[in-house]
């Protein structure tokens, strides 16, 4: 039985080898299996020196509990959720990579799974590349250690809702208790405290249409949002030297 390349977007998988026994056979389905997870949820497992780390990427919108149109870039949460447990509960995946570029969406869902990441015990590295918008900033400092780019940008700005919005005081109520969970997991799980990132979230002059404010990566490091500037070999570095010190500990 043989196997042909297979090509995704401009990138061509290399072809497996025959199975000529049951060695290959495995070999084989592991490939297959592992570039069907890429293709299927935008994550990967790797392994380097003995340690697999497993690779989540959060990009586009978030969605939650509706479904965005097609031609949305999605990040679907029940997609991410069952990954993160299955994580923590592996014997053999030993640190996760989470990689984001994303404007935001559903903010229960981006929650939901800010909350996952923060409550594990899997070592955990967020890296910033683009953009970590709206909901992505509480995903981004969720991990145990935060990297961003110095091209990319986050931005802050209040608790925001589409479609038919009610204008009585209760409505009011509720986006000021959902602004206020959301600073409150960002200044838990960074270094900046809740006073500057609702003065950030607040700010006016900063964005045309909207309030809030845009963070460059440098800035974002500077006002303890962030910890540090780097790209993927700084997170990879940090996330290798986390397991380390997690193995010497045992």
């Amino acid at each position: 039985m043989g196997y042909r390349n297979t090509a995704y977007f401009g990138f061509t998988a290399p072809t497996p080898p025959e199975c000529g026994d049951a060695e290959q056979e495995n070999r084989a389905c592991e490939y297959n299996e592992a570039f069907k997870q890429i293709v299927d949820t935008g994550s990967i497992t790797v392994e380097k020196n003995g340690h697999l780390i497993h690779c989540i990427t959060v990009v586009g919108q978030i969605e939650g509990h509706y479904i965005l149109p097609s031609q949305n870039k999605t990040t679907k949460y029940e997609h991410v959720i069952p990954q993160l447990v299955a994580i923590e509960e592996s014997d053999t995946v030993d640190g996760l990579l989470i990689i984001l570029n994303t404007v935001g969406g559903d903010i229960e869902a981006g929650l939901a799974i800010a909350e996952l990441i923060a409550g594990m015990k899997t070592p955990t590295v967020s890296l910033v590349l683009g953009g970590g918008h709206s909901i992505g900033v509480p995903l981004a400092v969720s991990a145990q250690k935060s990297f961003i780019t110095p091209s990319a940008t986050m931005t802050i700005h209040p608790v925001r809702m589409n479609g038919l919005v009610l204008g009585v005081p209760q409505t009011m109520s509720y986006f000021q208790q959902m602004q206020e969970r959301i600073v409150r997991f960002v200044s838990e799980n960074s270094d900046m405290p809740a006073d500057t990132f609702r003065s950030l979230m607040l700010a006016t002059g900063e964005l045309v249409m909207d309030i809030g404010t845009v963070l460059e990566g440098s800035e974002a490091v500077e006002k303890g949002l962030i910890d540090n500037i780097g790209s993927l070999s700084d997170a990879l570095d940090c996330l290798y030297e986390m397991i380390k010190e997690k193995d010497d500990k045992k």
